[in-house]
């Protein structure tokens, strides 16, 4: 049985591609470990897939100042000898890393025990993690086409995002009937992140009686961020966040609006859901906003910049995408960025294969 260690973490994002690879790395007989911080959010993620999961220390590795950055070195250097130790007595064939500053102690060990590394970059461009990774990673994997440029040419692979296969087994009925809608109007569904996006709920909101004249709106607005003003709001319904009946909100969404982070738009790609993206512009290094103008020059989707909107300007730019549509979903059958589960693991299959062969 050939044995694997997952690594990343620090947001959901870091941790989620892993979790959908998790069924086909079981159907080809893998042993599945987990590497992460002490108390991460992929502890908790992790902690219902009855998988052995071992925490590190772990700190973060900063472009600008702050008191941390005299401390958490330290605490990188004592998470790469915890990894060391945990690898040794693991002894995988091949780690597989997300990203997020918990996988570098993890990856830079598994490359001094000579332990093959496979990293995955979700953004347009490395981050600071994937950088201090990339020289010692047998192979990259990357969702854009434009990121393989920054790249080591003989290293990089364009797979995609891994996705949970049951988003794609939605019913659309059982989506209806959560939000009380008709099926005589498309749906319009919202997704602003798991903590929400005030910009987003707010631009969504002042265009609802717009919007709700041809559109039912299902909107994911994030922990606390429910409008109690509106909860009574005909065709419109709002959560906080939800589970396992995502998958059937998706299947009766007719476009999405959504933020531009990199699982969140590789999940409409994987759906083939017409999109509009608002970018994140600030607070961030700028990773939505490049990840969005691909998906817009691939003809995946339509880009409204947070500062440019206005009431009409988005319930004109939905009208539009809504009565386009299906262009939007031919464009994305043709992707390349699709079956990235099949390809991501037989790259682990020929990493491990070409170590047993040495």
């Amino acid at each position: 049985m050939k044995r694997i260690v997952l690594t990343g973490g620090g947001t959901a994002g870091h941790v989620t591609p892993n979790i959908a690879l998790l069924p086909r790395l079981k159907e080809l007989d893998y042993d599945i470990h987990y590497i992460g911080s002490y108390d991460g959010i992929e502890k908790r993620l992790i902690e219902d897939f009855e998988i052995p999961y071992y925490g590190i220390s772990t700190g973060k590795l900063r472009r600008y100042f702050d008191v941390k950055n005299f401390s958490d070195p330290f605490r990188v250097m004592k998470g790469y000898a915890e990894a060391k130790k945990i690898l040794k007595q693991i002894q995988p064939d091949v780690v597989f890393s997300k990203g997020g500053f918990v996988s570098v102690p993890v990856v830079r060990a598994a490359a001094s025990l000579k332990i093959p590394c496979i990293i995955h970059e979700s953004d347009m461009t490395p981050g600071l993690a994937n950088k201090l990774c990339i020289p010692v990673a047998s192979k990259i994997c990357c969702n854009f086409p434009e990121t393989i440029q920054s790249l080591p040419e003989e290293k990089a692979v364009l797979t995609g995002s891994p996705i949970r296969e049951e988003l794609k087994k939605g019913n659309k009925i059982a989506g209806l009937e959560l939000c009380g809608f008709t099926a005589n109007l498309p749906v319009i569904m919202v997704i602003g992140g798991s903590l929400g996006a005030a910009n987003v709920n707010k631009a969504v909101r002042d265009a609802l009686p717009q919007l709700l004249e041809d559109f039912q709106v299902v909107h994911l607005c994030g922990q606390g961020k429910i409008d109690n003003l509106l909860l009574t709001t005909k065709g419109y319904k709002q959560f906080e966040y939800v589970k396992s009946e995502l998958k059937d909100l998706f299947a009766m969404a007719d476009v999405v609006i959504s933020r531009a982070g990199a699982n969140a738009i590789c999940e409409l790609l994987a759906l083939k859901k017409p999109n509009l993206l608002i970018p994140l512009s600030s607070g961030s290094r700028g990773d939505q906003i490049l990840n969005a103008k691909s998906f817009e020059s691939q003809g995946f989707s339509i880009v409204l910049q947070e500062d440019d909107i206005t009431e009409k300007l988005l319930t004109d730019k939905v009208h539009e995408l809504y009565f386009t549509r299906q262009s939007y979903i031919e464009n994305m059958e043709k992707s390349n960025q699709l079956g990235s589960i099949d390809t991501i693991t037989q790259l682990i299959d020929s990493v491990t294969t070409q170590d047993e062969q040495k």
